[in-house]
């Protein structure tokens, strides 16, 4: 499983303990924005900064997640898309996404 984060609206509290549970867990995990944030050196903490533009990162999430990665995003249509993929996503605050709650 690999772990993608829609960065650009994900408070750096949440950040924070997922870069934790990364570490812990020896997942990779992506954040994917359209601005430079900073993460911790790790071999499994990852930045990739997208160009600007409506949906950028959200198009580079769905290109690069496969089935049974998690992405945290409280953005519903990259939810559905992600969902397509067989990936799971998850809001920020712990919401599971599903079909049924996003259609």
């Amino acid at each position: 499983m690999t772990l993608f984060i829609d960065a650009d609206a994900c408070p750096v509290a949440i950040r924070e303990i997922l870069f934790r549970a990364a570490q812990r867990k020896q997942l990779h995990l992506y954040l994917v924005a359209n601005q430079r944030i900073q993460t911790p050196k790790s071999k499994f903490i990852h930045m990739v900064q997208v160009g600007s533009g409506f949906d950028v990162a959200d198009h580079e999430i769905v290109r690069r997640c496969e089935a049974g990665d998690l992405i945290i995003t409280s953005d519903i249509p990259l939810a559905s898309e992600v969902i397509d993929k067989g990936a799971k996503a998850l809001s920020p605050r712990g919401q599971l996404f599903t079909p049924d709650n996003i259609r």
